[in-house]
Formats: C-alpha cells, sequence, structure tokens
C-alpha cells in the first residue's frame, strides 16, 4: 500500500521498531523547570544560604583579626616598650657604680614624695607640686604673650608681602639662637630671676607661632582672595571668613610646638635662676646628692609636657574645621 492510500483512509503508519544498540541520552529538563519545582527553590534557597554565612563567617574573622592587630599596636606595643626601658634601666643600675638606684627603688622614693607634695617648709624648701605649678604659671604667662604677639604678626606677615620681605631677615637671624641666651639679657633688663625667665619663654616660644601662621596665610588659595576683594570686602571681613579658617590647622601646629618649646626652656632657666620651680627643684636635689629624686624630676617633667601635648590635641580637635 502506497503512502498516498494511507493518508486517503486515515491510517498512520505503525511505529517504528525500536533499534538495537545504545541507547540516545535524554535531555534533561530546563532551568525554569526545576526552579519551579518546590524541592528544587528550597534546595536553591539553603545553598544560597549556606553560601551567605560563609562569607559573614569570612567577614567576622577578618574584623576580629583586625580588631587584635589594633589591639596588639595601641596597648601591648606600648607596654613592651615601658617594659624594655625598665628592664635597661634595671640592667645599667646593677652593672654600673651602683649610685643610679633602679626602678624599684626610685618608685619607693616617688610613694614617699607624692604622699605630701604640697607642703611648705620655707622659701627654699616646698613640695614638688608647688614646684609644678609655679613653673607652669611662667610657662603660661610666657606662652600667652608669645600667643598675643606672634599670631596676629604670622597673618601680618603672611598677608603683606613688604612686611614678610622687612621682617624675614630678622626672624632668620634670632630664630636659631640658643634658649638660655636669651636669659642674661633678661636678668639685665628685668633686675630680676621671675620676669627673666618668663621673657626667655617668651622670645623662644613665639618663633613656631609667627612662621606656622605665616606659612598658613600663604597657603590660602589666591582666588579666594579674589573673590574677597571683587565683593569689596573689608580686611577685618577677609581676616575671619576666608584667612582664619583656613590657617586654623597651621596655627594650631604652632601653639603645639611654642607650648613643647616653652616647657622645655623653663626648666634650664629655672636651673639658672633659682627660686621655685621644677627646674630649680631638680637642680636643688642634684646639690643634695639624691639621684632618685632626679629621676623622679625627670618623669615628672615629661609627663607635664605629655599631658599639655595631650591637651592642645584635644583642643586642636574640638574647634578643628569640618
Amino acid at each position: 500500500m502506497s503512502a498516498s492510500t494511507l493518508a486517503i483512509s486515515g491510517l498512520t503508519p505503525p511505529a517504528a521498531p525500536p533499534q538495537s544498540g545504545p541507547a540516545h541520552p535524554v535531555s534533561s529538563p530546563p532551568l525554569a523547570v526545576v526552579a519551579a519545582h518546590p524541592a528544587a527553590a528550597d534546595l536553591a534557597e539553603a545553598v544560597a544560604l549556606s553560601q551567605g554565612d560563609t562569607a559573614a563567617r569570612e567577614q567576622t574573622a577578618a574584623l576580629l583579626r583586625a580588631q587584635r592587630r589594633v589591639l596588639l599596636t595601641k596597648v601591648v606595643a606600648p607596654v613592651l616598650g615601658l617594659l624594655l626601658m625598665l628592664l635597661v634601666w634595671q640592667l645599667v643600675a646593677q652593672t654600673g657604680d651602683k649610685q643610679l638606684p633602679g626602678p624599684i627603688a626610685t618608685w619607693d622614693a616617688a610613694v614617699k614624695l607624692f604622699a605630701d607634695p604640697f607642703y611648705v617648709k620655707g622659701p627654699n624648701d616646698q613640695g614638688i607640686g608647688w614646684n609644678v605649678l609655679s613653673s607652669l604659671q611662667r610657662v603660661a604667662l610666657g606662652f600667652g604673650l608669645a600667643a598675643l604677639v606672634g599670631i596676629p604678626l604670622g597673618f601680618a606677615i603672611g598677608r603683606f608681602s613688604f612686611l614678610n620681605q622687612m621682617l624675614d631677615p630678622i626672624i632668620s637671624l634670632l630664630r636659631p639662637v640658643s634658649p638660655l641666651a636669651w636669659l642674661p639679657i633678661g636678668l639685665m633688663v628685668f633686675k630680676a630671676a621671675n620676669p627673666a625667665a618668663i621673657w626667655t619663654i617668651f622670645i623662644c616660644s613665639i618663633w613656631p607661632m609667627v612662621i606656622n601662621t605665616a606659612v598658613g596665610v600663604r597657603q590660602v588659595p589666591q582666588d579666594y582672595l579674589n573673590v574677597a576683594r571683587v565683593l569689596n570686602l573689608s580686611e577685618w571681613t577677609i581676616l575671619r571668613k576666608i584667612l582664619f579658617p583656613a590657617v586654623l590647622p597651621y596655627m594650631l601646629t604652632g601653639v603645639r610646638l611654642a607650648v613643647g618649646t616653652a616647657w622645655l626652656v623653663i626648666v634650664a632657666a629655672e636651673m639658672l635662676t633659682g627660686g621655685q620651680g621644677i627646674g630649680f627643684w631638680l637642680w636643688d636635689e642634684w646639690n643634695n646628692l639624691n639621684v632618685a629624686h632626679i629621676l623622679i624630676a625627670i618623669f615628672v617633667i615629661g609627663g607635664v609636657g605629655l599631658l599639655l601635648e595631650a591637651l592642645l590635641v584635644a583642643f586642636a580637635r574640638r574647634f578643628e574645621y569640618r
């Protein structure tokens, strides 16, 4: 029977017999069908959650490692440095001529000394607390006068080129002079040790404030000043609205350098002038051959300087323009 006869009669040809040999692979259903199946969807969600949990655990572990590194850097490292210093100090005290007291002996002397730091037994026999306060008073006066003169002078030098050219040779000549070289001039002019020490602090701490403030003024973009000139702003308005916010970081850096210089100078000045102060107290303990008290004075001077630096850093952050 022909194919046309089959088509007319409506009969279909018989199915082909199965072929022998290897079966052809059956294609997998589409992914959309798998995803549509409830069990497959639950499995995919579980895999995604597992991967997300793994990434979260890795991020948490990395954060913990970073926190441990910060802890080692900020806490453990300084403690190790202090322990190393104490160890070297103890070795030097044991291997030397035994005149240098070790850390334990110095600590015992400090406990006795600070048990009554504000005693008064005479004009030249007072506790270490009064001596520190006396030195801080001189530093405050000399440093305050230097700030009142140096900061406005730095603004003027940075703002006006003629003034800069006029004062630059004077500043370059006087700035490298040793602090103690100014002390005899103060004694000759003021005829007293206390104002001479304040004068020495003033003349030595003024230069960082002048120079840093002037540099800050020169760093202000010229476009700002051109706009101020176009708007016909007064010099006072330019100072308040443009110069001061831009110069403040430079100015505070100069203040920090100046207060460190002032604290260094006062100790040396008081050792020469006598009277009352931590420098005089240190020199008096040397004359009494009390080496433990000398070491205590060194740590007190360093601690007070560190405290002054921390206060100025906090002040700078408080008034920083953002």
